[in-house]
């Protein structure tokens, strides 16, 4: 294909939840175009994207009058959103300068949710994008010794493309628009919630600038100690202070979004989560050394490490897990991200055609039931925690003439369950306290075989909530909780219909060394390559 003219469908979705008892009561989603313009490029159109919040509104709004339920009850909004994707627009004619830039991981995941009173509506969508290397490469060689970690002591963060304030740099040296109205003091940066609010809450006739702490955490420009924008991390990206948006934990701002089904509805803005954040609240994990795994593409680990930030000395992020609300304390965790997990077995369907859909990998594998000493390392977009190589390669060995397409499957899902391992293992090690169970959600928890495998190499209960929709909950929840709008409870015996399914490992203690040794085996691999 043409790259310039090559475009293919991702869906913004939104689901419907009762406040009571986190039931689902409707889902629905529709399709936006994500583009291709060079290889290793990925953008979505920041004004196809606004269009579709309010096209799956409008339809929201619809299916509720059809169920009988009064749309002039809608009260508030919730937002969370993919954490590092970065836009940037014309504070005077509110036309963004560029597409929506998003990370080097194609995993993450954008989610938009409007809180009604009793309901909640869900609208996602998936980025990607590799282009910030050399951009990368520029801020590591001004620093002392030429150290990607010179920021992470007020960050948490690695100096890494997956963070915004890499893109920004690189949209400001890149696109004469975005430089010219930097100049001029008409551009204005933000992450997807951040464009979505200043749209809809006035534009350039007066739309707040607004986000929260979760997503500041995430653009190398925010110190997490203090809570600020910090005038150093700036400098140290080149970015000018007037662009960065103002930090509220409780927003709170009206939204007139306008005539529905002939009904005049305006809304609040009460919360702001990233989308992990968001899935940790969902989790209700709220409690220190909770952890929760999100398995799609790829895999997001977050561990709640309470009031007080733990730094990692083993390849993992420290970032603000949530603060939900103006004078409740920041909570903090650990990160680790996984670039390749879902995308393994997509890669298996796609390019090598032994599955004719992502579903049928349980099957072919179960039908092996071992990879027969196969591995599988996926490292095609390089290697997030703990190793942070962004010039790793994949591998499969292993192979002997018996080996066939079921082992391989097999790898695949090991594969998955050895690099989550990998950033278990750091996790237990920078915070002292061995995890007693993990909590997961995400598109590839269906996979039974899976599940069970990753107890099993965990040597650790898994934890899967029946409902799948665990991060929209968590915006649900956050959008709740905040002052004057106060429907949800913490407590997760009120939410009835949050019932979960446990995995527990299934291995003697001569299949756990074996086990072990098998996932040190793909970890060593892994640490190789």
């Amino acid at each position: 294909h043409n790259a310039w003219n090559h475009a293919v469908l991702h869906s913004v979705s939104y689901v419907v939840f009762n406040a009571r008892t986190a039931e689902v009561v409707s889902q629905h989603q529709v399709e936006i175009r994500q583009r291709f313009p060079k290889e290793g490029w990925v953008e979505e159109d920041p004004k196809e994207i606004l269009q579709s919040v309010y096209d799956c509104m409008e339809r929201t709004c619809e299916k509720l009058t059809q169920l009988g339920t009064d749309i002039s009850n809608i009260k508030a909004i919730g937002v969370s959103n993919q954490r590092e994707t970065t836009v940037v627009w014309d504070k005077e004619t509110g036309e963004p300068l560029y597409n929506a830039i998003g990370e080097s991981n194609p995993s993450a995941v954008v989610r938009w949710r409007v809180f009604k009173s009793n309901t909640l509506f869900i609208l996602s969508e998936v980025w990607l994008d590799l282009r910030t290397q050399s951009t990368v490469e520029k801020l590591i060689e001004k620093t002392p010794d030429k150290n990607k970690n010179y920021l992470k002591d007020k960050t948490g963060l690695p100096i890494s493309t997956y963070f915004s304030a890499v893109k920004l740099r690189w949209l400001i040296d890149n696109v004469e628009e975005v430089a010219d109205a930097v100049h001029t003091g008409c551009a204005v940066f933000g992450t997807v919630d951040t464009w979505l609010i200043w749209c809809l809450t006035g534009g350039k006739n007066g739309g707040v600038h607004c986000t929260d702490v979760t997503n500041a955490s995430r653009t190398m420009l925010f110190n997490i100690h203090t809570m600020e924008w910090d005038l150093e991390l700036c400098n140290s990206s080149e970015i000018y202070g007037y662009m960065v948006r103002e930090i509220t934990t409780s927003l709170l701002y009206p939204a007139f979004l306008g005539f529905i089904l002939g009904i005049s509805v305006h809304m609040l803005f009460p919360q702001c989560l990233g989308d992990q954040s968001a899935a940790l609240v969902g989790q209700m994990c709220f409690k220190d050394g909770q952890t929760k795994n999100t398995y799609g593409t790829g895999c997001f680990m977050i561990q709640n490490t309470g009031v007080k930030p733990v730094m990692s000395d083993h390849g993992l992020l420290t970032t603000i897990a949530y603060k939900l609300g103006k004078d409740k304390p920041a909570y903090y965790a650990l990160e680790g991200s996984v670039a390749i997990a879902g995308a393994a077995v997509r890669w298996l369907k796609d390019n090598l055609g032994i599955i004719k859909s992502s579903s049928d990998i349980e099957k072919l594998a179960t039908a092996a039931g071992t990879s027969y000493g196969c591995y599988f390392v996926p490292a095609f977009s390089g290697l997030y925690a703990p190793y942070w190589e962004p010039s790793a390669r994949g591998i499969i060995c292993g192979l002997t003439q018996f080996t066939n397409k079921s082992h391989l499957a097999f790898a695949a899902l090991e594969a998955v369950c050895f690099q989550t391992r990998e950033v278990l293992d750091a996790m237990n090690q920078d915070s002292g306290v061995p995890l007693t169970k993990l909590q997961v959600d995400g598109g590839m928890t269906a996979n039974k075989l899976l599940m069970q495998l990753q107890a099993d190499i965990l040597c650790i209960p898994v934890v899967r909530p029946t409902m799948s929709e665990t991060t929209a909950l968590g915006a649900a929840v956050a959008a709740g909780l905040a002052e004057g709008v106060c429907v949800w409870t913490l407590h997760p015996h009120g939410l009835t219909s949050v019932t979960a399914e446990k995995y527990q490992p299934q291995i003697n203690k001569e299949g756990e060394n074996l086990q072990r040794q098998s996932s040190i085996n793909g970890s060593t691999l892994i640490h190789n390559i």
